[in-house]
């Protein structure tokens, strides 16, 4: 057989010849609907402590397809998470009848949602980047195998991670790629080489776990807090060891995040959390400075500036919620980028080096009048990109 061809043909399911129709329980759904052809061996196969078939269907059901149906001859694999995210799909022996547009995959694939949606869009089929065929895309009609079916329709090319999975070496290929999209594209140099690494250790871990990416993101904030802790004390050594404790934390406020793309357990608390759970690291972080620098350099304003540096943050905060909560302003790339470009945690390695030299008070400096800064250019850009909306309107 070619490359790139799925190996399910119609003795696989003796009945898909019949066209035996399922019943959805009465429920007209104005989507597309999946048809998922499973051969458990190999979508049982897990792919970061999930099931191939339920980390596909959850893709699917995310990208646009709410009617899924999984053809099985055997025992299905499990599929918690889906279940979890109230997404219950027909499990029978007989393919459904297509009328219309459906989405056709073989079960042993893994694929990202932005593919998956571009296949719904363009009733197309997905091939990896070096051209493969993969056994997944948009028909009208079933034929005797994947293969056949999608035969003719036209290829689109996967931006994200799309391979099949038929043993325990693709499934760890697979798993590997996975990781390295999750990213955040706020992440700054030392997040990109330093924190998402060594918080992906973490991640790895802990996903094999009951531990909820909230719990994580709670976690990191009472770790950021007592590193505040720390520097409040105004001496050198504890300076340090509150710089590293940090930098910990920023580490460990990167696992949240991974584990929630990972595992599909993004949520609008969780992303709340994240946000508040910042804010209060950094207030902490800035007033505990302020604390320390006044003890160990009382001839710097220290409180004043500290003050200064909380109050931006806050006053910051309420800006990039405005940016998030108008459509305006969320459409503004200069905005979202300036955004990204001054909340990711290099901050860290500043006040290490700092911490170290003993000169926190140049961070102090920096911080009271860098925040104000920051806050006044994001507004400014979010009302000049209001305006200018408004005038094109």
């Amino acid at each position: 057989m070619k490359s790139g061809e799925h190996s399910v043909k119609v003795r696989d399911f003796p009945c898909l010849r019949r066209g035996v129709p399922v019943c959805f329980g009465g429920v007209s759904r104005v989507s597309i609907p999946a048809i998922f052809f499973c051969q458990p061996e190999h979508a049982g196969l897990r792919v970061a402590a999930m099931t191939v078939l339920d980390r596909l269907l959850v893709t699917a059901h995310r990208a646009g397809c709410r009617t899924l149906t999984v053809v099985c001859d055997g025992e299905m694999p499990p599929i918690p998470r889906a279940r979890a995210l109230g997404i219950d799909p027909v499990v029978t022996r007989a393919a459904p009848k297509i009328t219309g547009r459906t989405l056709v995959a073989s079960a042993n694939l893994v694929v990202q949602r932005g593919d998956v949606e571009k296949l719904l869009k363009n009733s197309a089929r997905l091939v990896t980047a070096d051209r493969k065929l993969l056994p997944i895309g948009v028909a009208e009609r079933l034929e005797d195998s994947v293969a056949r079916t999608l035969k003719r329709t036209p290829k689109v090319k996967a931006e994200g991670v799309a391979r099949r999975v038929e043993d325990g070496f693709m499934a760890a290929v697979a798993e590997d790629e996975l990781w390295e999209t999750m990213g955040s594209t706020t992440d700054g140099v030392v997040d990109t080489y330093f924190n998402r690494p060594v918080g992906r250790l973490l991640s790895k871990l802990l996903i094999r776990t009951p531990v909820s990416p909230n719990q994580v993101s709670v976690f990191a904030t009472c770790v950021g807090v007592g590193a505040a802790v720390c520097l409040a004390r105004g001496e050198q050594r504890w300076d340090v060891i509150g710089a590293l404790v940090l930098q910990l934390s920023a580490a460990i406020d990167c696992v949240d995040g991974d584990i929630a793309r990972m595992m599909f357990k993004e949520s609008k608390l969780g992303k709340w959390l994240d946000l508040v759970g910042d804010q209060v690291v950094h207030v902490a972080l800035f007033v505990a400075i302020a604390m320390g620098v006044s003890v160990s350099k009382p001839d710097v304003p220290a409180l004043v500036l500290g003050v200064s540096a909380a109050v931006g943050v806050l006053i910051a905060f309420g800006v990039v919620l405005r940016g998030m909560l108008n459509a305006e302003a969320r459409g503004n790339s200069r905005v979202q980028r300036l955004i990204d470009a001054t909340t990711n945690r290099d901050f860290s390695v500043i006040i290490i080096v700092l911490a170290f030299s003993g000169r926190l008070d140049l961070f102090l400096w920096a911080a009271a009048i860098g925040v104000h800064a920051f806050w006044l250019l994001a507004l400014g850009l979010q009302l000049r990109g209001g305006r200018a909306a408004g005038e094109t309107s």
